[in-house]
């Protein structure tokens, strides 16, 4: 990395949102440097909403600037809450809500999941609704036992995170202090879905690297399992060659559904 360990400060003053969403998500196909990665998470996560139980209150935490995780929930969740670190990740998701011209364009992707679910004239609507359906977008800071302090959130029943505890934290203990911090955002026997990229070291945005902490499976299910968690489904996506992969060097991509123990 550019200094060490990317910390929060660094996503504050280094972390260039409009950029990192136009190289990942310009197109529901992602970068083509990372193969099937972006589709692989959209699939999945439409087919899980589409056939777990609908949730009335959904919390994402580390949204960074993206709303492609939102727009495959929105069919099946009431209440939204979106939040992210950074200030300008935030900016960029209030834009988008507000509806303001110079937001990211999220339409392909809109139209991408609409169509996974089968009403892709329908992604109008499935904006719409989103934007109807968030609630708030607050600051998270998953190092702290109240990751979103100072608001005390009512635990929801449903929480989503996609790629950020492992750019969040240093090291796996961090990683399993945040892991437990967030846990307690959500109800006992509530769902978590889980995008966790597997041995990755650093991404790139507008060719500044940001780090990554690299585990593998093993040691994401033994955190999960004494976070009180027993999952219920896992996929994998195997990445590209990474010889000819510049903007990431993640060795596989894990999509996870769990719940959470009802005594914990």
């Amino acid at each position: 990395m550019e200094s060490g360990f990317t910390g929060g400060d660094c996503y504050e003053k280094k972390f260039n949102s409009r950029v990192y969403l136009e190289t990942f998500f310009t197109s529901p196909f992602g970068n083509l440097l990372e193969g099937e990665f972006l589709p692989f998470v959209l699939k999945n996560l439409v087919k899980a909403f589409s056939s777990g139980p609908k949730c009335r209150t959904m919390l994402e935490i580390g949204s960074g600037p993206c709303l492609h995780l939102a727009l495959c929930a929105s069919e099946h969740v009431e209440e939204i809450v979106l939040s992210d670190y950074a200030s300008n990740n935030r900016q960029e998701l209030e834009l988008w809500l507000q509806n303001d011209p110079g937001a990211f364009d999220w339409s392909p992707v809109a139209k991408f999941v609409s169509e996974l679910e089968g009403n892709r004239e329908q992604w109008a609507e499935k904006e719409k609704k989103l934007r109807d359906s968030v609630k708030q977008v607050l600051k998270c800071d998953v190092h702290q036992s109240n990751p979103l302090y100072p608001v005390d959130l009512v635990p929801v029943d449903c929480l989503l995170t996609s790629l950020c505890l492992e750019a969040a934290c240093k090291d796996k203990a961090a990683y399993c202090t945040a892991l437990r911090n967030v846990t307690s955002l959500l109800k006992p026997g509530g769902l978590l879905f889980m995008i966790v990229v597997l041995n990755e070291t650093f991404y790139t945005v507008d060719k500044y690297k940001f780090s990554c902490l690299s585990f593998d499976q093993v040691f994401l299910e033994k955190a999960l399992k004494e976070a009180g968690y027993e999952i219920e489904q896992s996929e994998m996506f195997v990445a590209p060659d990474k010889s000819i992969n510049t903007v990431s060097d993640f060795e596989a991509v894990l999509f996870l559904v769990a719940h959470k123990h009802k005594n914990v």
